[in-house]
């Protein structure tokens, strides 16, 4: 057993290993040797590592959690935060569980890609130069939303002169002033909250606002009041499609407000971005396929209608102004030989009319 690789000291060392090896996430859990999310896959770090025991990991824990986080997890049992070493930035998660302490970390690049960089579509710059209206990021965890909101954000802060506030769970990429001022604060670090950040935000002279995550009613609302009241709000939502997204915000509102709010949206909606990383047949990354809804006016029509089950229908009709839909996003990266069959169907948003049209 000579050759078993040890537990390391500090997590700082398997968080360098994370970097070297294209890694987006570090699992360090009790009763499991570490682990890491390479291309979308969680799978062990070393097949001969040691098994982190629950002493192993709380060690580890204590050892890098500054003050507060450590008072705060002892409290309450969790704790998120933006984790910052010398060689890089992390978003760290540790929770207390039934077998122990356990940790994950989130590598955050510190390189700010731009949206041609990520291969965004031009058809999302306009949606950029308005000066009022929601534009919202949405996917599931993992899917990159961070990384393409801070590049319209970073678009933003290049092309115009304005007032730029963040809102953030933790600060992610660090966006210097270019022409805009950009004032990026954290929840919990800077702020108790979404919503009471976002309410200050509105007297704070912003043009335009990013909320890392609309997470309840009160943010979500807040949200489209600062959007009908002149400031251009980008935000982010775990939904997977267009269509789920504006149903979602509905959803959270009581039923005698929904149709004044449907009312509000299909008015300053100015577009909706879905993505997906899908990973490459040939296992060397993973590939965006994204989904574009831009308002257009039979889009606003049916939001106010409440008939969102119509968007896929009008999507289709909208490739004109580069409207794309997600499956048809998938469907090319197929063909391009990016991904599987299999990847393409299982990430479908209706994966039998996309299995008929590939052939499969």
């Amino acid at each position: 057993m000579s050759d078993t690789i040890a537990v390391l000291d500090h997590v700082d060392e398997y968080l360098k290993l994370a970097q070297q090896y294209d890694v987006s996430d570090v699992h360090l859990a009790p009763n499991t040797q570490p682990k890491w999310r390479r291309f979308g896959l969680l799978q062990p770090i070393w097949e001969n590592a040691e098994t982190l025991t629950p002493e192993n990991t709380e060690k580890l824990a204590r050892a890098y959690l500054p003050e507060p986080e450590l008072r705060r997890i002892e409290e309450m049992g969790d704790v998120d935060f933006a984790y910052v070493a010398d060689f890089g930035r992390f978003r760290a998660s540790v929770v207390k569980t039934r077998l122990g302490w356990e940790m994950v970390f989130r590598v955050i690049s510190t390189h700010l890609r731009t949206m041609d960089e990520l291969g965004l579509p031009e058809a999302i710059k306009p949606l950029l130069e308005y000066h009022n209206g929601l534009v919202l990021v949405t996917g599931a965890v993992g899917s990159g939303k961070s990384t393409t909101l801070a590049a319209l954000i970073d678009e933003i802060n290049k092309q115009r002169t304005d007032h730029i506030i963040t809102l953030e769970d933790p600060i992610e990429y660090v966006i210097e002033s270019a022409s805009c001022h950009v004032n990026q604060r954290e929840v919990h670090t800077h702020t108790e909250s979404f919503s009471h950040a976002l309410r200050a935000a509105l007297r704070e002279d912003p043009d335009v606002i990013m909320v890392g995550e609309m997470r309840d009613l009160e943010t979500i609302s807040l949200a489209i009041t600062a959007a009908e009241t002149g400031h251009l709000v980008l935000a982010t939502l775990h939904t997977g499609s267009a269509s789920r997204t504006l149903d979602r915000i509905l959803d959270v509102f009581p039923t005698d407000q929904r149709e004044q709010i449907r009312i509000m949206v299909g008015e300053s909606l100015r577009g909706v971005i879905s993505q997906q990383l899908v990973p490459k047949k040939d296992g060397s990354g993973r590939s965006l396929a994204l989904e574009l809804l831009v308002n257009t006016p039979a889009v606003s029509a049916l939001i106010r209608d409440g008939k969102t089950f119509m968007l896929p229908g009008v999507m289709q009709t909208g490739k004109t102004v580069g409207m794309i839909m997600m499956d048809d996003a998938l469907a090319e990266l197929y063909h391009s030989g990016e991904i599987s069959g299999d990847e393409a169907i299982g990430r479908a948003i209706d994966p039998t009319t996309l299995k008929a049209s590939l052939g499969l």
